[in-house]
């Protein structure tokens, strides 16, 4: 069963869907809160049954060719990452990303996908949140963060709904960075990653011409199916074959941990 309704709804349908005895793919963000969120994987637990959360991207092999890089040294060590995820729209009247009694907001919307990255490639849950928005009827339709992570990597990510930005990702090194200029609706065909390195500070330049890497190489990925076919063959195996979710119960609390903390900043 897939389940896309609004966010103050998914706790309460996914645990009647799973005590019907269906498996679930929850849109994101997996319900309002981390409890809520623990409650649901309790049940399904119980139930015997699986429900994953739904960040598409997570199914296509773009994402797995750039864990594949960075677990390879591409880059080096990884010690910045950088997200954006935003949209302009002037339809707020009766848009339930714009309600706060459905729990809306960029953060909730779009924002989660930033914190879901950077807690992908940081490899665990930030020690330091520092959060920053604007209030919108309730909402945030712009905000930003810095997420400080216990082996040394910063994040930074912006988000919003009333405002645009280039929707691009980067993972810095120390031996280069990967540009994702598509990260989160990456394309059937060709989606694509840059490896690229810095103009060397002069101190370093003359060590750096022997056997350097090339300045810039961009890597094609192609998926050979649509995004979101992809998300339901990789939720079917989950459920028919057993294999490991491509986003996992931790990943989802870690994410909705942080998302809790967000809005609790915005709101204070």
């Amino acid at each position: 069963m897939y389940v896309s309704l609004p966010n103050s709804m998914h706790h309460e349908w996914t645990i009647r869907a799973l005590r019907a005895g269906k498996h679930v793919l929850c849109e994101k963000p997996f319900a309002v809160n981390a409890a809520q969120s623990q409650e649901m994987f309790d049940v399904a637990r119980k139930a015997g049954r699986v429900v994953v959360e739904a960040f598409m991207y997570r199914a296509h092999p773009l994402t797995t060719e750039l864990i594949r890089a960075v677990r390879e040294g591409a880059i080096g060590e990884v010690k910045l990452i950088r997200t954006s995820f935003c949209y302009c729209t002037s339809r707020q009247k009766g848009n339930i990303r714009f309600d706060a009694e459905l729990a809306g907001g960029g953060l909730m919307d779009v924002g989660c996908y930033c914190i879901g990255f950077s807690r992908l490639f940081a490899g665990g849950d930030p020690v330091e949140i520092s959060a920053a928005g604007h209030l919108l009827n309730g909402v945030d339709d712009v905000a930003a963060a810095t997420l400080v992570y216990p082996n040394g990597v910063i994040a930074t990510m912006s988000c919003g709904m009333t405002v645009h930005a280039n929707n691009t990702a980067y993972l810095c090194g120390s031996e280069g960075y990967i540009e994702i200029p598509v990260p989160w609706k990456p394309p059937r065909e060709q989606a694509e990653f840059t490896i690229a390195r810095s103009t060397p500070p002069r101190m370093d330049s003359a060590a750096s011409k022997a056997g350097a890497p090339p300045p810039r190489e961009t890597r094609l990925v192609n998926a050979g199916m649509d995004l979101y076919g992809l998300e339901a063959d990789a939720f079917a195996g989950a459920v028919r074959d057993g294999a490991e979710p491509f986003v996992t119960e931790d990943e989802t609390l870690g994410n909705m941990r942080v998302l809790d903390k967000m809005r609790r900043q915005l709101r204070e």
